[in-house]
């Protein structure tokens, strides 16, 4: 009888002691250190920009991968009337950035009574997030060694209107080919009396490719593109020639609005401006 008294006895301490021992695995909601963090959702950012800006951004889009790796940035360049005309048609973007403000009117809901800057009454972006981002120059670039010695935007004129140079532009749907019509219209140029001399690009890349491979005598391209591809740059023209050359950014409206906004302040970063301002681009005012 001791003997049952004493194994019942050591077993009720065992017990005792094992009870005593366990933690109390509950969490402890009032203290947010015991609280478990929630992981960040994945999630696929598409982002419309202007093809000048295929080498600033796609640095930019490795070094937000520090800030925010749970972020996918996904890039489609091309000249920002294209990009328009595939959102307008439906394409998925969260994001714009354009070469030009008139692409961007043409999404604004505020502007939606202004016929002239938003012609089909679209109410696309989010307007209050929509900023003027950067600022870019047009320039005159002219191929390896320059071979008709063009030096400025006055002597292309003259050559131009004596009909002795081969000049690069881009279409009048692209920014960049808008900047360099408003370039011929200072210089009193007719384009159709000057067209056998002129060759054209469906965006600034295109228009920047014939330069650097002396297809063209000279181009009509942005300096951050003259920079990107090692092309001289002889003039740039004033904001008296084509006015100032700003790039918009605005999030589009959609279920990525906050990851938009999130991404666009980042591009306004030290850390981005850095990247934009060692190609040419400035912080516009």
């Amino acid at each position: 009888m001791k003997k049952l008294l004493s194994l019942l006895l050591a077993l009720s301490l065992v017990l005792a002691l094992t009870a005593c021992g366990q933690k109390d695995t509950t969490p402890d909601t009032t203290n947010p250190d015991d609280m478990q963090t929630e992981q960040a959702q994945p999630v696929e950012l598409i982002v419309f920009a202007a093809a000048s800006m295929t080498e600033t951004l796609t640095e930019i889009a490795e070094l937000y991968k520090t800030a925010a790796p749970e972020v996918t940035i996904t890039y489609n360049f091309d000249s920002s009337g294209k990009l328009l005309t595939q959102i307008k048609e439906g394409a998925d973007c969260d994001l714009f950035i354009s070469a030009s403000p008139t692409q961007m009117n043409a999404m604004d809901g505020s502007l939606i009574e202004n016929k002239d800057k938003n012609p089909d009454g679209l109410d696309l972006i989010v307007t209050d997030s929509r900023i003027d981002l950067l600022e870019n120059k047009v320039t005159l670039a002219v191929p390896e060694g320059n071979p008709k010695g063009i030096e400025s935007f006055d002597r292309l004129a003259e050559l131009l209107k004596g009909g002795d140079v081969m000049l690069a532009i881009g279409n009048s749907d692209v920014p960049v080919g808008q900047y360099t019509l408003k370039i011929f219209n200072y210089y009193g140029i007719d384009e159709t009396a000057v067209a056998d001399k002129l060759t054209y690009g469906n965006n600034v890349k295109e228009v920047t490719s014939q330069v650097s491979e002396a297809a063209a005598d000279c181009g009509i391209i942005y300096a951050t593109d003259a920079y990107s591809a090692g092309l001289a740059v002889v003039d740039s023209a004033t904001a008296e020639m084509c006015g100032q050359v700003i790039y918009p950014a605005a999030v589009l409206k959609g279920d990525k609005e906050e990851a938009a906004r999130a991404f666009l302040a980042y591009l306004q970063t030290d850390a981005a401006m850095t990247v934009f301002e060692s190609v040419g681009f400035s912080p516009a005012i």
